[in-house]
């Protein structure tokens, strides 16, 4: 994986895509599950890795926190032994996802030190449901401008309603529920497949988790967890990245190890922009053949269409045929890829948390830069569609995400290469 900061993408115009690519593990699973190992020592070893960067930033702060970490092509394997509930701040403010530290470190230790999390920056997105959650569970926390402080003798069960169905809540409140005296009830949880695959994780350890995938979870919680073997579940977010290039590109491809049920609503929403997808023995076969139509869509929580998957929908409607309408119902600030569409000829026009999209038939390449995970791969769908070269810049986020999308897209026939900076 190449450094994430001293390259650029290069896109020119070229043929539709063909062929078939294997989708990656989860980076919204992996990390939470290399989150949840420092509750039960021994040798974890989890599979279908994505070689990307946030898994590095996850292995240094299990590091610095004693645990002991190896990889190699598509597996991690850590070693827990003698863990400080403590997260350096500096590890924590690279990555959103080492928010998933306070349930697991709580949940076993009953103390946590965790600096205020970074990540992404699409809007400020505050982690009082993650800590109101575990009140509820008995933690007291101190909060200041360094981080968080939480302390608790022992988590004890409780009933948990959510305010809203935050997969990061969910995850943390159900962790931390693990090891806690008594009976947990989370209500109103998340129901992303990412839940699922944590729950079928930690139920491996010990754990007693049921629901998990629905709107209720229930978890009776144990003394004492063991260390275990697992397999990321593949990342829906990347199979439809392919899915959105795939519909401005025109072609037919197969993405491997792709999961369908946990897509169909993104599945059904593109098959109304005209791009057939179905289930396969060994993923999901898509074909795009004709012009995309124009949709309205709204992004929900799971199963509704997921905000990160708006993007690079958004892209595809950027060379649709007809006006749509885009409204973002999770997160504010999630529009500033727009004035990159913008620039590359699309009709775009926002207006708070709504994005009017008139389709034009081609785009224009130009220099654009990538703002965000999801922002950046928006931008090298829509240069798909483009006429003229394109060059993607700060393209560090994307790395943060996707294993090797330039060599993905090509090796699907997209004219793309990834070059040092400048």
């Amino acid at each position: 994986m190449s450094s994430p900061s001293t390259t650029e993408f290069v896109i020119e115009p070229g043929p539709q895509l063909s062929g078939e690519i294997t989708i990656s593990g989860a980076k919204n699973s992996v990390l939470k599950l290399m989150a949840a190992t420092v509750m039960a020592s021994g040798t974890h070893t989890i599979y279908n890795v994505p070689d990307i960067f946030d898994v590095g930033i996850m292995c240094q702060l299990l590091e610095s926190m004693g645990a002991k970490t190896s990889r190699r092509p598509g597996v991690v394997e850590i070693v827990v032994d003698k863990i400080t509930p403590v997260a350096p701040f500096e590890l924590v403010e690279q990555m959103r996802a080492s928010t998933a530290m306070l349930g697991p470190l709580l949940s076993r230790f009953g103390h946590v030190e965790l600096g205020i999390p970074g990540g992404d920056d699409f809007g400020h997105r505050p982690i009082d449901m993650h800590l109101t959650g575990l009140e509820k569970l008995g933690a007291k926390f101190d909060v200041s401008a360094k981080g968080v402080v939480g302390t608790v003798d022992r988590l004890t069960g409780g009933e948990v309603q959510l305010g809203f169905p935050s997969v990061g809540a969910t995850e943390n409140i159900m962790m931390g529920a693990v090891m806690a005296q008594g009976t947990t009830t989370i209500e109103n949880a998340a129901r992303e497949p990412e839940i699922a695959d944590l729950a079928s994780m930690l139920n491996k350890m010990g754990a007693r988790i049921t629901g998990a995938g629905t709107s209720t979870i229930s978890v009776v919680g144990v003394d004492e967890l063991e260390a275990v073997s697992h397999r990321v579940i593949p990342d829906r977010i990347v199979a439809a990245t392919f899915l959105a290039a795939l519909g401005v590109a025109g072609g037919e491809i197969l993405l491997k190890e792709a999961r369908y049920d946990h897509m169909g609503m993104v599945c059904q929403k593109i098959g109304e922009m005209g791009l057939r997808t179905s289930p396969d023995r060994e993923g999901i076969w898509a074909m795009a053949n004709q012009r995309l139509k124009a949709v309205d869509m709204s992004t929900l929580p799971y199963p509704g269409v997921a905000t990160d998957y708006k993007p690079f929908l958004a892209s595809m409607l950027c060379v649709a045929d007809g006006t749509s309408i885009v409204t973002e119902n999770l997160f504010a600030g999630r529009f500033r890829y727009v004035d990159e569409l913008v620039a590359m000829g699309a009709k775009v026009r926002t207006d708070g948390n709504h994005a009017v999209i008139k389709g034009v038939e081609r785009l224009a390449g130009g220099r654009v830069v990538s703002h965000d995970i999801r922002a950046g791969a928006a931008v090298i769908v829509a240069a798909l569609g483009a006429d003229g070269q394109t060059i993607v810049t700060d393209t560090g986020h994307v790395a943060r995400g996707y294993p090797d999308l330039a060599g993905d897209l090509r090796s699907l026939g997209a004219n793309i290469i990834e070059r040092p900076a400048g």
